[in-house]
């Protein structure tokens, strides 16, 4: 874990929908601070702010809560979006203690050129893109790299082979796929042999036929 940043915290007195709207009007993010046995607190973010390092994958926050004169520790627990699913609307954060165990789920950035990707009709794929695990608050990483640098067509990386920083044990599926490198097979359609080459084929017509074995018959009424 990096050192963690220090958010920007607004005491909220209303609660509800309409004054959640307001706050995120006035450029600050709705959010409930809870955890360590002490009652829920509704609070609001710099939204600018706090969106910056979410998307950064920062987890780790320290706040400077109103009304308290210790800095409190926390985590990102959860984000709620609107219902297009684009945009942030609420945030839950929890106290922790940096020596404190949990478990989080951690982004996976995959680093370097595949060898794979250099033959003819091949794809990289991303089956699982974070890994649930188990650390101290301390110990949490912001992402966990994964060289594909040697990953050869046909070949696959599963969490098992991820190299995981010290202090932090894997959760996820040890077989499950994290990478791999498969053939995209062409599929070539081909047509019914032509009768001369570099000429379409011909298709039978079933009405002359006809013609002549009606002809046929007349000659021998005849």
């Amino acid at each position: 874990m990096k050192s963690s940043h220090t958010l920007t915290v607004h005491a909220r007195e209303k609660q509800g929908s309409r004054y959640a709207r307001r706050e995120r009007a006035a450029g600050r993010l709705p959010a409930v601070l809870y955890g360590h046995g002490a009652a829920p607190m509704s609070i609001s973010l710099d939204a600018r702010q706090a969106l910056r390092y979410f998307h950064a994958g920062e987890k780790v926050f320290t706040l400077d809560v109103p009304g308290e004169t210790k800095q409190q520790t926390v985590i990102l627990k959860d984000l709620q979006f609107d219902y297009l699913g684009t945009n942030v609307v609420h945030v839950d954060l929890a106290r922790v203690d940096l020596n404190e165990e949990i478990e989080a789920n951690v982004h996976l950035r995959f680093v370097g050129d595949a060898l794979g990707l250099k033959k003819a009709n091949t794809i990289l794929t991303h089956p699982t893109v974070n890994l649930h695990i188990r650390c101290t608050v301390a110990t949490l990483p912001d992402h966990i790299d994964v060289s594909i640098v040697s990953l050869d067509e046909g070949q696959a990386i599963h969490a098992r082979e991820v190299v995981l920083p010290p202090g932090v044990a894997l959760l996820t599926d040890a077989d499950a796929v994290v990478a791999a490198i498969s053939t995209v097979k062409e599929q070539v359609e081909t047509g019914e042999a032509t009768a001369v080459e570099g000429q379409p084929a011909q298709p039978e017509v079933i009405t002359e036929k006809k013609k002549e074995e009606g002809a046929d018959k007349a000659e021998k009424k005849g």
